[in-house]
């Protein structure tokens, strides 16, 4: 398809989500805004579409007795009926709140309390189970509304409302005023609060982000100004919908560029459903990069002889083009690797985004290499979610790029090496955080954001470089400062290790807790055949810890040596944000960690050989499983003569 330059709406006049849906349906009634695959088949829904189920939605909620200003929850996977209700929210004067459709009970009730919420909008059987578990001691809690009915029919809780009797509801408002609608889109304050996104949560509860659409839409056209967009490319919805990026591509972005949304069918088909579309754009974690790199390399190494060699070759070519000139080798692309981009369903990408957390320069250099078009983005929940990123012919491979013109940084209290914490203005600031006043105050002060960042930005091409929180910069007890991030994404560039947590902070060396790749050391156990149970028992086995120590030896290798893994042991589990060891995306919660295992980080610092476990584990669906084994502590040598070296400082190497 013919990529033509797009002029966007005023966005001065159209300065809220329902005003710009109903200028594309004006204009645009049968063009495709959101496609939804189900039992295989892909469905597709014009801007029309889109607008009539906002309609009823928004009729159905003020038929439900919705006031100005108040909250609406929305639980679910990624679906279209997700986007079109929180439109509705909008159009009815009401604020959104996305709540992460993998929340804890616990979690969902401090929400809805915590937001004085009437009404919850949940996706199927699973989410209304969720919230019926909690609504008797949730007093504000009236209505559940549900889209999908299956196992829903015999249920008889009088809060419990199907979509499909809200728009009958619906229907019968609009029959009565045909204009209703209408003039509630027309009424519309753009600069009134009507989103609110969930902090990350990395050292308490969740904090709630206040947002007006003015401001976001506003900033959201600055990232379009970066990395523009046009009607009719593609985009994959695959990140939560609560996440404020995806915010920003399915529903800031698409209204504003038209580019059409599509619904994978589940999680699990995600990579096929992306490959049948072969999107134009993909925002993705770095654990979904990280992912892809390890799917690819794992694959490599159970291809024929002459595919591994046809790879290496064009990875080799790859990454020296890379290095030399800071671009994709186009010989390599069409030559060795365009098959394998085709293959993951990259092959129209024009660009490619990764935030959320930071991504290893190894990850972003090896998906360049392959010519995958990847930019490094930066921002936070407060600052509509992303205010840097790389330009197409300016990437920088240790910085998130540079600040958008409407986006203006500086580094606060910078050391002799212009190492401080990152602080930002931005026309996408947020209005503050709800109901905490104090919280807001400390975050803004005189009209910049402190990000709790540490970074600095390079004097000879204007990137910022950010290290770490300032919160979790380390210093060893001999005085060598480190960045526990850097390390544990170098490391996790090998398909063998899905989560590092690197220790070390008032210790005399560095040491990992390492979570290996499951799905990949698994299927590398089988065609070895090596037995394994579970999880607990394969990341036991002493090949496997070899294949580790082997990864991690590689690793320092490539390091300064003060930067240098000195112990390591292998998790029994699986780091989880159901456990509070993670947030929902993806984040280290290193309070948490460092609380929870105490006795085995004592373990790794006391010269044991072995950690004894004997604890119980709590899945998602409540069933709880004993674990008891015995983690080994290896030994790689070489703390003492690392330490006695005098390092560099941490910005020439993060």
């Amino acid at each position: 398809m013919t990529r033509t330059p797009t002029e966007y709406p005023d966005l001065g006049r159209f300065d809220t989500y329902p005003k710009l849906l109903s200028y594309n349906a004006q204009h645009w009634p049968d063009e495709v805004a959101l496609r939804e695959k189900e039992f295989g088949i892909w469905n597709e829904y014009t801007w029309k579409d889109y607008e009539r189920a906002v309609e009823l939605f928004t009729l159905g909620l003020i038929d439900m007795g919705i006031r100005p200003g108040e909250i609406v929850g929305i639980v679910g996977d990624n679906r279209p009926e997700w986007v079109q209700c929180e439109i509705a929210v909008h159009a009815a004067g009401g604020l959104s709140l996305g709540i992460y459709q993998d929340s804890l009970g616990e979690e969902v009730q401090y929400l809805i309390d915590y937001g004085q919420v009437r009404i919850v909008m949940c996706e199927d059987e699973e989410q209304v189970d969720k919230i019926l578990q909690i609504a008797d001691v949730c007093p504000t809690l009236e209505h559940i509304i549900y889209h999908d009915p299956r196992g829903l029919r015999k249920y008889d809780d009088p809060r419990l409302v199907s979509q499909q009797a809200l728009f009958e509801r619906a229907e019968f408002l609009r029959a009565q005023d045909p204009q209703r609608y209408r003039a509630l889109v027309e009424a519309g304050q753009g600069k009134a609060p009507s989103m609110l996104i969930t902090t990350s949560g990395t050292t308490s509860k969740p904090k709630l982000v206040m947002f007006d659409s003015h401001s976001f839409l506003d900033h959201t056209a600055a990232y379009l100004r970066a990395d523009p967009k046009y009607a009719g490319d593609n985009y994959v919805s695959v990140l939560p919908l609560p996440w404020i990026m995806e915010q920003v591509y399915s529903v800031a972005q698409s209204l504003i560029t038209r580019m059409t949304i599509n619904f994978v069918e589940e999680t699990e088909t995600m990579m096929d459903d992306l490959r049948e579309i072969g999107p134009n754009f993909v925002l993705l974690a770095p654990r979904v990069w990280e992912s892809i790199a390890a799917d690819v390399q794992a694959r490599m190494m159970e291809a024929s002889r002459l595919k591994r060699l046809m790879f290496r070759l064009g990875m080799k070519i790859g990454m020296t083009h890379l290095e030399r000139h800071g671009t994709p080798s186009r010989l390599a692309g069409f030559l060795l690797l365009r098959a394998l981009k085709d293959r993951i369903g990259f092959s129209y990408l024009h660009s490619a985004a990764t935030g959320g957390a930071a991504l290893g320069p190894d990850t972003f250099k090896f998906f360049l290499a392959m010519g995958v078009p990847l930019r490094q983005i930066y921002g936070q929940t407060e600052m509509a979610g992303v205010y840097t990123g790389h330009q197409a012919d300016d990437v920088d491979f240790d910085s998130v790029g540079v600040a958008f013109d409407n986006t203006t940084l500086r580094i606060d209290q910078a050391d002799e090496n212009g190492v401080g914490e990152v602080l930002v203005q931005s026309s996408g600031m947020f209005l503050g955080y709800y109901k905490n006043e104090q919280a807001t105050a400390e975050t803004v002060r005189d009209g910049w954001m402190y990000t709790g960042d540490a970074g600095y930005i390079k004097p000879d091409n204007g990137h910022l470089v950010v290290i770490d929180r300032m919160s979790d910069l380390a210093v060893t007890s001999v005085g060598d400062r480190f960045s526990p991030m850097y390390v544990e994404n170098k490391l996790k560039f090998s398909p063998f290790i899905a989560e590092a947590v690197i220790l070390g902070h008032e210790r005399p060396y560095l040491a990992a807790m390492i979570c290996i790749r499951y799905g990949i050391l698994s299927k590398w156990a089988e065609h070895r055949g090596i037995s394994f149970t579970n999880y607990t028992n394969l990341s036991a086995q002493p090949q496997v810890y070899a294949m580790i120590q082997r990864e991690i030896e590689q690793l320092n290798a490539s390091l300064p040596a003060w930067q240098r893994v000195r112990k390591f042991l292998l998790l029994y589990k699986e780091l989880d944000p159901d456990d509070g060891e993670l947030t929902r995306t993806r984040k280290i919660r290193r309070k948490v960690v460092q609380e929870k295992y105490a006795d085995i980080i004592e373990a790794v610092y006391g010269d044991r050989e072995s950690v004894h476990v004997d604890t119980v584990i709590t899945f998602q669906d409540g069933t709880q499983s004993q674990i008891v084994t015995d983690l080994r502590v290896v030994d790689l040598g070489g703390g003492a003569q690392d330490a006695a070296l005098k390092p560099q400082p941490v910005a020439a190497t993060a």
